[in-house]
């Protein structure tokens, strides 16, 4: 494996402002996935993709390099994963690293730990196009989630004829904690049209993501239940 782990982290926050430096429990934010990458991988194939001096700086003083600063079109609020993901590879491939294997780690999952990646990368193989990190969803299709239509009552989702939960079908929802990307896939299709993709599972409290100021709080509140 050639592996290139990116951490992307733009500076412009409007649910927790300045987040991705924003201390919790007395560390920034992008440092627990940092941490996280560097249990597991060198230096060299690790990049935070910013736009943000701050955040570059806040990286930078932890010992590890921020090969560049983004530029203003991917800095945007409309610009994707994909881009993001895409800049970076070909900023590395122009220097002599061809990646075929692209891991995401979100700074926004300060529970997801390295044992979490290593277990992910175990269930990859290069025959995917794509391994993602889920948790099982409460939001049920089958059984808690409506629509409405065309005449504006609600409707399920999905039909079940279930009564129970129990009895509906599990459904996973992404967690956003862990991506391993084959790099083969995303060049030659978009991230939306991947096929072959495989789960990997984790629990609610390791899958918890912050992007609300409620989400922050609950954060806090869950390490203090190991003080």
């Amino acid at each position: 494996m050639r592996p290139l782990v990116l951490i992307p982290a733009r500076g412009g926050s409007k649910g927790v402002p300045g987040k991705n430096i924003k201390l919790l429990n007395g560390k920034p934010l992008i440092q627990y996935t940092i941490d996280a990458a560097r249990a597991i991988f060198n230096d060299h194939v690790i990049c935070v993709s910013t736009d943000d001096q701050k955040i570059k700086s806040t990286v930078e003083s932890f010992g590890l390099e921020v090969p560049f600063l983004r530029p203003k079109v991917l800095a945007t609020d409309t610009a994707t994963s994909e881009s993001v993901i895409k800049h970076a590879l070909t900023f590395y491939a122009e220097r002599g690293y061809h990646a075929d294997t692209l891991i995401l780690l979100q700074p926004t999952s300060p529970f997801r730990t390295a044992q979490h990646i290593k277990d992910a990368l175990t269930h990859y193989n290069d025959n995917l196009d794509m391994l993602v990190s889920v948790k099982e969803t409460k939001s049920n299709p089958y059984y808690v989630l409506r629509e409405e239509n065309e005449q504006g009552y609600l409707v399920k989702s999905k039909v079940s004829n279930a009564t129970r939960r129990q009895d509906v079908p599990k459904v996973w929802e992404l967690n956003g904690a862990i991506y391993i990307i084959n790099t083969r896939s995303i060049e030659a299709n978009s991230l939306a049209q991947l096929v072959k993709v495989k789960k990997f599972e984790m629990d609610e409290l390791s899958s918890h993501d912050i992007d609300t100021v409620m989400d922050w709080k609950v954060a806090e509140e869950i390490f203090k239940m190991d003080e």
